[in-house]
């Protein structure tokens, strides 16, 4: 799909979505207030004090309309002022005796209006509607977003790092459900041989918005399953397409480094393809080598195998 077409669909749901959550009506909330004054109120509520210029600047409103806002909600005794600490040509603005009480309900039937939009719908329906608001700002405003954390796997990650891992190799390189089946497998295994202490795996996210995953296992022997002493696999690494450029995989693959050495792992060895140039770069920069590499037919697709190790 070209841009022209991403446009006019980003248009369809900017239109869908102020219709639906009332943007299109005089006031907010059947209030006395139009949205950029409610919104206003929210920002003096949460983050007063606060100078025009800065509220300005956080709501990209013109100058000239905040200034023509504020001089109706002064005019209303909802503001009260005091002087800017180091540039006494400012004020300082915050909510006065009467703009709290004037912002409470406003604030609560705005909460109750969007409990009753989520309210019909399931819990799995809410979590995604929330993820992908989540990953909509994730997007567009990254520098705004809190940082990447680590978590271990929950009931329920292990489902999605199968739905992951098949969606978008399948996008990305064309590999067919088989490769799907082989995630779901390794997961079954993880299940079923999880040793405390010597696996584990691990989601990186924002919130509930899940980024990316890996695992580290105990290698086995591919023949007879057998452990291998000593050595640890890492498997599984994935970041999520929209979070590439976070260094997300970096610190996963960090994290399955110290991991082994607290476990007393004295290697760690994993399998790749040469067509994911991103994660070789990240085995690489971990100090990582390439041991083999074997050209085969895999997934659907003509693939180049690739083992590497590292020592720890």
């Amino acid at each position: 799909m070209n841009i022209a077409a991403q446009a006019q669909d980003v248009r369809a749901f900017n239109r869908f979505y102020t219709r639906r959550i009332g943007m299109l009506a005089a006031t907010l909330s059947g209030s006395d207030f139009s949205l950029p004054e409610a919104r206003l109120l929210w920002e003096l509520a949460h983050h007063a004090p606060l100078s025009a210029a800065a509220l300005s600047k956080s709501l990209q409103l013109d100058a000239g309309y905040l200034s023509r806002l504020l001089r109706g909600l002064k005019a209303r005794g909802l503001l009260s002022g005091q002087d800017h600490p180091s540039d006494r040509r400012q004020t300082l603005l915050k909510l006065s005796p009467a703009g709290k009480r004037a912002f409470a309900p406003l604030d609560r039937d705005s909460q109750a209006e969007t409990e009753a939009l989520l309210a019909p719908l399931s819990p799995p329906q809410r979590e995604a509607l929330v993820e992908a608001m989540l990953r909509i700002q994730a997007v567009l405003e990254p520098d705004m977003q809190p940082p990447v954390a680590l978590r271990p796997q929950l009931p329920g990650d292990l489902g999605w790092i199968i739905e992951r891992h098949g969606a978008v190799y399948a996008a990305e390189y064309g590999l067919d459900g088989r490769f799907e089946a082989l995630v779901a497998r390794i997961c079954a295994d993880f299940v079923d041989h999880f040793k405390a202490g010597r696996e584990a795996c691990w989601i990186a996210g924002r919130g509930p918005q899940r980024l990316g995953s890996v695992m580290l296992v105990q290698a086995r022997d591919e023949v007879t399953g057998r452990v291998r002493p000593g050595i640890a696999q890492l498997r599984l690494l994935l970041v999520e397409p929209h979070a590439r450029g976070l260094g997300v995989g970096k610190r996963l693959v960090r994290q399955c480094t110290d991991f082994s050495r607290a476990a007393g792992y004295k290697s760690i060895v994993l399998w790749t393809q040469s067509a994911l140039t991103a994660a070789r770069a990240i085995y690489a920069a971990e100090g990582y080598r390439l041991v083999t590499s074997e050209a085969l037919d895999s997934f659907g697709q003509a693939v180049v195998s690739e083992r590497w190790a590292l020592k720890l």
